[in-house]
């Protein structure tokens, strides 16, 4: 019989934007041994995640943790017999020091590859999303078109993320143009261009569509695709076979267009290729 997927703890906030609030699943250590109901011995891999990413890994009205990675990694589970996954949930500046100390074994967040990640951590090989970042403004903002109208203008952005990378990249090849405003992890950084505090941010499509009708953000994402960022789960490096089985069965949820029907559920377009 195929093992239960743990549900995480139930949670009462869901913030609006960012990932923070701490949470956990409970459960003891990573990578431990547990009986399957036929006396098998199944591999226990703890995923973390956060809370507050809204569609993605965030608790809904009724105190469940869902999302697009949330419910990813249930299907993956489903698929690979020989494992028990078991979601924990932490502030996401936290994931990498988790991950690294052997909290948890790998982390399912829209975490995009960088230099610095790749040469500590290790990336699995199948891409499960296409992160299309853009400008975006408040809906009655008709000057800023695109990135070059954000000259003079403040563009907010959590510190280390990848929208302050691309903004930071902007400006080292355009002469500093654009005032960055560093934010923490778990800011609700779409009030400040709503209130007109700051003039831009950067995001995705489907970010915006949420925050439009859950909160009346009153945003609205301009000009071209600044990056179309593959996203990829984490892991440790000794975590080479664990890699291969979490390919193998995105391969097949990818095949079956599991995966495409999960990104038009929860973020309202396919967006496993890219737009």
């Amino acid at each position: 019989m195929k093992k239960r997927f743990l549900s995480a703890s139930l949670l009462t906030v869901l913030l609006l934007a960012g990932c923070g609030a701490q949470a956990t699943t409970g459960g003891a250590g990573s990578s431990s041994a547990a009986a399957s109901a036929g006396g098998q011995a199944v591999k226990k891999i703890v995923v973390g995640t956060g809370t507050q990413f809204p569609n993605i890994c965030f608790i809904d009205k009724d105190g469940k943790l869902t999302g697009y990675d949330v419910e990813l990694v249930k299907e993956i589970d489903k698929r690979l017999p020989e494992y028990e996954f078991e979601l924990k949930t932490m502030e996401f500046k936290n994931l990498l020091l988790s991950l690294e100390t052997k909290k948890i074994d790998f982390i399912a967040h829209q975490m995009e590859v960088n230099e610095e990640r790749q040469k500590k951590f290790l990336y699995n090989d199948e891409a499960y999303n296409i992160f299309p970042n853009k400008i975006v403004v408040h809906k009655d903002n008709n000057d800023v078109k695109s990135i070059a109208d954000l000259k003079g203008r403040k563009l907010i952005a959590t510190a280390t993320s990848n929208a302050a990378a691309l903004a930071e990249k902007y400006n080292k090849e355009h002469g500093n143009p654009i005032q960055i405003v560093y934010t923490g992890a778990g800011e609700d950084t779409s009030t400040q261009v709503k209130t007109g505090r700051v003039d831009a941010l950067i995001s995705t499509q489907f970010a915006i569509d949420y925050l439009n009708k859950s909160v009346d953000a009153q945003l609205k994402t301009v000009g071209d695709t600044l990056s179309n960022s593959k996203v990829y789960f984490m892991l440790r490096k000794d975590e080479s076979e664990l890699k291969s089985k979490i390919d193998e069965a995105l391969k097949a949820i990818k095949a079956d267009g599991t995966l495409a029907k999960l990104s038009k559920q929860w973020l309202g377009d396919d967006y496993t290729v890219e737009k």
